[in-house]
């Protein structure tokens, strides 16, 4: 015990990485369908260690939860804006009813157990886990006019409550969210979280890494001309009825030629055709045999996004394009259109607008002149656009230090909300404008998984100690006021959202649920139970809400109790 409290004295981040490393092991073990998950059981491992004593850096637990929530907004920013309106009524519902629901409950509590006026506020702020509340329950005791020695024990009594409950107020989120909403709902996060972004993507399949589809949509053939000879290249390119083909090579007497409009065929020519497999199953009877290659025939294609800035193209429905663009069709295969991320529908008077992302494949030199009149090409990188990052993190923090006081009660959004809030903006931005702002999904996904589970273990690092220590000396009591303080809220939230709200889908169901209670940890655990963004949406608009609510609970709970 002395050898680790040495150690971790000299380098506290050991013990940082070490929750980690514990944590993520536990949490993978399976007690019947429930699961700690990595994010919880980086806190219990946390708490453990800080057992020997351990001094950590505020800063950096500022850091990683700032990392961790600017990635989930900057993911979900495109989608996140186009929800805002009268479809985000629910999501404003659930954050009130939790407030309500969880300022109701420790009124209660208080003058059932006794409690006073400090005690209560820390139970609030631990078993809310809304530091905040601490601040705003602090300033209104300073308030009451009482003497400095009273004033002074109230205070202390806030850090305490707070202490002995906030890592229940942590954990319960968590079970809650994670476990207890799916088995009322009968479903499971992750199938929902699929089946909402199938919907979002209108049918469209996601290939994961190293998947392709074994019937690929666009194909290359290679024929021997036979029945075929006579007719020119635009005459047999006309032959695709129900799909579009390319004439992209062809090999005449062991060379190859140049391709016009007007080249005719030739008996034994070997030409390489790629286009839509609908569009080729059929060739082979009016062209002649086909060959499984021929040397000289080999053509890389290539899958690229283009952003629309054209203006031609901008505000232009998708008949008048095709009018104007016949052109620039040839050998160009459309693969689809999106918009923030959403798939659009290409029908005749769907209309295009700047910054919308088409899918395209084709040879390089044909997609160069598309990209040429139609906007810049988007170059897949593994590289992080720090510029555009960096200064984005700095914004939202420099938001979060913005304070707007309604009487005596400061409103903040804090370094999380505003790491979020600039997260949101500056992802839907990148959408808009998809040369800057690169993230590469790996990059992101470690932004998240370290940034929550860093934070996580930082909190239990620091408070772990004195939680228990407190619990021992002043027996459970407060323990259990903070465990109900966390539960009962929550769980009447569900039922309101379930019953009254009429929520469907368990992965936006449980984004507003740990948003609604401004619960990183378990929102963390939904991620990565999800796979997807899917329950961010949700996660952002009540979390956003619940930072101001939860946060006037504070001289409210001094008011009542």
């Amino acid at each position: 015990m002395a050898f680790l409290a040495d150690v971790f004295h000299q380098s506290p981040e050991i013990a940082l990485f070490l929750s980690l490393a514990l944590g993520y092991w536990v949490g993978k073990f399976q007690f019947g369908k429930f699961q700690l998950g990595g994010v919880a059981g980086s806190l219990l491992a946390a708490v453990l260690f800080s057992q020997v004593g351990i001094q950590i850096d505020n800063g950096i637990k500022a850091v990683l939860f700032a990392l961790f929530i600017y990635a989930v907004g900057f993911e979900s920013g495109p989608q996140f804006f186009r929800s805002l309106g009268r479809q985000s009524i629910r999501e404003i519902v659930m954050a009130v009813v939790l407030a309500i629901s969880g300022l109701a409950t420790v009124v209660v509590l208080a003058k059932v157990m006794g409690l006073d006026k400090g005690i209560a506020a820390g139970i609030a702020a631990g078993g809310l886990t809304q530091s905040a509340i601490i601040g705003t329950a602090s300033s209104a005791i300073d308030k009451l006019g009482l003497v400095a020695d009273e004033a002074q024990r109230l205070q202390a009594n806030v850090a305490i409550g707070y202490a002995v409950t906030y890592i229940f107020g942590s954990f319960g989120a968590i079970i809650v969210c994670v476990n207890i909403l799916p088995w009322f709902m009968k479903r499971s996060i992750r199938d929902d979280a699929v089946k909402a972004e199938a919907e979002m993507l209108k049918g469209a399949h996601v290939y994961g890494v190293g998947e392709a589809p074994a019937l690929p949509e666009l194909v290359g053939r290679v024929y021997r001309i036979g029945e075929g000879a006579g007719m020119s290249v635009s005459e047999v390119e006309a032959l695709a009825t129900n799909g579009a083909i390319t004439i992209e090579r062809i090999k005449r007497g062991g060379k190859i030629i140049g391709i016009e409009a007007g080249t005719s065929l030739q008996a034994a020519d070997l030409i390489l055709v790629v286009g839509r497999r609908s569009a080729i199953v059929g060739l082979e009877g009016r062209l002649g045999s086909e060959v499984s290659g021929a040397e000289g025939l080999e053509l890389v294609v290539t899958t690229r996004d283009i952003a629309v800035r054209g203006k031609e193209f901008v505000d232009k429905t998708v008949a008048q394009i095709l009018d104007v663009s016949r052109d620039l069709r040839h050998g160009i295969y459309v693969l689809g259109v999106t918009r923030g991320g959403s798939k659009l529908e290409l029908a005749a008077d769907t209309v295009i607008k700047a910054g919308d992302i088409v899918t395209v494949h084709g040879v390089q030199e044909d997609l160069q002149r598309l990209a040429s009149r139609v906007g810049p090409a988007i170059v897949p990188s593994d590289k992080t656009d720090f510029i555009f990052h960096g200064l984005g993190v700095a914004v939202g923090l420099l938001v979060g230090l913005a304070v707007i006081r309604v009487g005596s009660i400061p409103l903040t959004l804090g370094s999380g909300g505003g790491a979020l809030m600039a997260g949101l903006v500056f992802g839907w931005y990148r959408s808009r404008n998809m040369t800057l702002g690169n993230m590469p999904t790996s990059a992101s996904t470690l932004l998240r998984d370290l940034g929550l589970a860093g934070f996580v273990a930082v909190v239990g690092l620091q408070s772990g100690q004195q939680a228990v220590s407190t619990i021992m000396q002043s027996g459970l009591s407060i323990f259990f006021a903070g465990v109900i303080v966390t539960i009962l809220p929550l769980v009447i939230t569900m039922l309101v959202g379930r019953y009254l709200l009429r929520y469907e889908n368990v992965a936006v169901f449980a984004g507003a649920l740990s948003g609604s209670r401004s619960a990183n940890p378990a929102f963390g655990e939904i991620l990565d139970q999800a796979g997807n963004s899917v329950p961010t949406t949700s996660f952002a608009i009540t979390y956003a809400l619940a930072n101001v609510f939860l946060t006037l609970l504070g001289p409210l709970i001094v008011a009542f109790v």
